[in-house]
């Protein structure tokens, strides 16, 4: 039984700012498959922001863009370039939620609020967690507009097929060198969370680079946390390029989870999504390193997708390149089939993978 005096029910949304809005949503749109189902800006009376709601099953992402100069949003971006702003949970009580962490120490962003409109109330709170990210506490039940209050329903006026994402799997946040536990002990202080999974460097190296990551995830697991530092190494490692290029700790993926891996890969390769190539060796006695799976080895060469295995089953996953053109933001699309690990199987593999792009932007 939880402790917590209120319940959190899962991601309720992510909220990324970034430099274009319309263009950034029509790119998610186009590519990954997410429908346009909310929108404010002038027209709705947001004076000095503009916000797309894109929708793909149960994940909602809102692309936010400044519309005047010298706002809070378009510091975010000057010191981040397009990034994650707000990894929003969905909760039963946004008071209690509010009011509990502040007891525990967490620094307020938003002070419970009431906002509403003709499709009913939701009560809004936030709270500040790792670098400039913060999380909204939203309380939704009386509410059944297609978002939040202040948004009008919208689409770019095109159906577009989608890519079967399901849900949100994880979302990963990147700390400077030394910042990984205090991180780790903010989240079980202030949200009671416990640590889920957890690697070092022992397990996670190549020959220029190496991590350390711990999983924290609430008491019914159904959010999960992943948070890296860099470990030392001959070179820098894509944690600490993370680092280098958002300005301070930051969100470094979304891990979108989906019932077909092969088919949604399939549509966002052919969108135009880049995905990190996997050298064929990888696949190479495969079934040895995990035992037997359903799908086709060669789909999975042609692809490039990865496959682990723990006592549970097995996962297949692979990455994006980079969504911006800084070295940030990127996604990771995730099929589990009993296994509830992280690939720490792949990360070898996967270190190398990112290691050639660093070597290509000259960072390594």
């Amino acid at each position: 039984m939880s402790s917590q005096p209120y319940s959190i029910k899962g991601f309720d949304h992510c909220e990324l700012y970034v430099g274009n809005a319309k263009q950034t949503a029509h790119y998610y749109q186009s590519t990954m498959g997410f429908r346009p189902i909310a929108y404010r800006g002038l027209e709705t009376g947001s004076r000095d922001r503009v916000s797309y709601v894109l929708n793909q099953d149960h994940i909602n992402l809102v692309i936010t863009s400044p519309l005047e100069k010298n706002t809070d949003i378009g510091v975010h971006i000057d010191c981040h370039g397009d990034g994650i702003k707000d990894v929003a949970f969905t909760v039963d009580d946004s008071e209690m939620a509010w009011k509990t962490s502040i007891d525990r120490g967490a620094i307020s962003v938003l002070k419970p609020t009431l906002i509403s409109d003709e499709n009913g109330e939701t009560r809004i709170s936030a709270i500040e967690t790792f670098g400039d990210t913060i999380h909204t506490f939203v309380e939704r039940d009386q509410y059944e507009g297609p978002f939040l209050p202040g948004f009008q329903a919208y689409n770019f006026g095109r159906e577009n097929e989608t890519t079967g994402l399901v849900h949100i799997d994880h979302v990963v946040g990147n700390q400077p060198d030394g910042e990984m536990q205090p991180v780790c002990d903010y989240y079980e202080k202030i949200f009671g969370w416990h640590r889920f999974w957890t690697v070092d460097d022992k397990d996670i190296s190549t020959e220029y680079s190496a991590l350390r990551s711990v999983v924290m995830a609430n008491d019914n697991e159904i959010i999960k946390i992943p948070i890296n530092e860099p470990a030392d190494g001959l070179k820098k490692s894509q944690i600490q390029e993370f680092i280098d290029y958002y300005g301070t700790a930051g969100v470094q993926h979304l891990a979108l989870s989906t019932r077909d891996i092969i088919s949604t890969v399939e549509i966002m390769h052919t969108n135009g999504v880049d995905f990190l190539p996997t050298p064929p060796s990888y696949y190479e006695n495969l079934t040895k390193r995990v035992g037997p799976i359903d799908e086709d080895i060669e789909t999975l060469a042609r692809l490039g997708i990865l496959v682990d295995v723990d006592e549970n089953g097995y996962m297949l996953q692979i990455f994006t390149k980079p969504i911006q053109d800084r070295p940030t933001l990127f996604f990771e699309i995730i099929q589990r089939k009993g296994s509830n690990s992280f690939g720490k199987g792949n990360f070898r593999s996967l270190f190398k993978s990112i290691e050639q792009e660093q070597k290509r932007r000259g960072n390594l």
